[in-house]
């Protein structure tokens, strides 16, 4: 997994994603409702949902999804309290993980948590246990054929990022927490509506894993999308291209 950029190593793999789409799609209208219900339906006066309507569509959710979503929570139809929690631990090879949940049941959620860390040989840990070996930064993805790599680079670091990596996979831009949204603003005004737009975490240095813990790290990655209250997985894991070859032809 190591390559162009090293966000690659960070987020479970997005093609994972692509073969759970009605999963997906659940995951993402959640945190729009839960975005309308906390700020409001106008996405200009909601960072958040506007975010979450980027995240959405990035994903071809369907616009009447993501309507719904919006009105269920700004409209009050639905009552359920959502508490977003995050929990930290270790998978296989010493892997730091970051997972962040938006639950109905907090009890449940751990439990689920632990459980698959349990099952991958790694164990759930403390809250702060990892997450001093990362840091939180602004991430805006844009696709690649929105502009080349000179233009993009320039035009990010203008707007106030800090870092862009580009590939024929897209734009990747990083930036300081705090200026996520004026950062996206500005490449919204020049390339248009992003295809996703929200906080990460970046770990400050990577693990090697070798082709003996790489599947495992691989299991855990994808067992803990697959939770329900799951939104967002993290690691500080870097897997060889030739390693991710090897498991992509198993």
């Amino acid at each position: 997994m190591a390559g162009h950029s090293k966000f690659k190593n960070i987020m479970h793999r997005k093609g994972a994603q692509d073969k759970k789409r009605s999963s997906l799609f659940a995951k993402l209208a959640k945190e729009v409702m839960v975005a309308a219900k906390m700020g409001g339906p106008d996405p200009a006066a909601n960072a958040r949902l506007r975010a979450a309507i980027a995240a959405a569509k990035s994903n071809s959710m369907p616009k009447d999804n993501i309507e719904r979503a919006i009105q269920k929570g700004a409209g009050g139809g639905d009552d359920t309290d959502y508490e977003e929690i995050r929990y930290e631990g270790y998978g296989p090879g010493g892997v730091a993980v970051i997972v962040d949940v938006l639950t109905d049941n907090k009890n449940r959620s751990a439990s689920d948590v632990r459980a698959i860390f349990s099952k991958a040989g790694g164990s759930m840990g403390e809250t702060g246990s990892v997450a001093f070996m990362f840091d939180q930064v602004g991430e805006i993805q844009y696709g690649a054929d929105v502009a080349d790599a000179d233009t993009m680079f320039e035009a990010a670091l203008e707007a106030g990022a800090d870092d862009v990596s580009s590939s024929e996979d897209g734009h990747e831009i990083i930036c300081a927490a705090d200026s996520l949204h004026a950062v996206s603003g500005e490449l919204e005004s020049k390339f248009g509506e992003a295809g996703s737009v929200r906080l990460a975490w970046k770990p400050q240095n990577l693990v090697p894993v070798d082709a003996d813990k790489a599947e495992s790290v691989l299991r855990l990655m994808d067992n803990l999308d697959d939770n329900d209250d799951v939104q967002n997985v993290f690691a500080n894991f870097d897997i060889p291209d030739e390693v991710m070859e090897s498991l992509a032809g198993n």
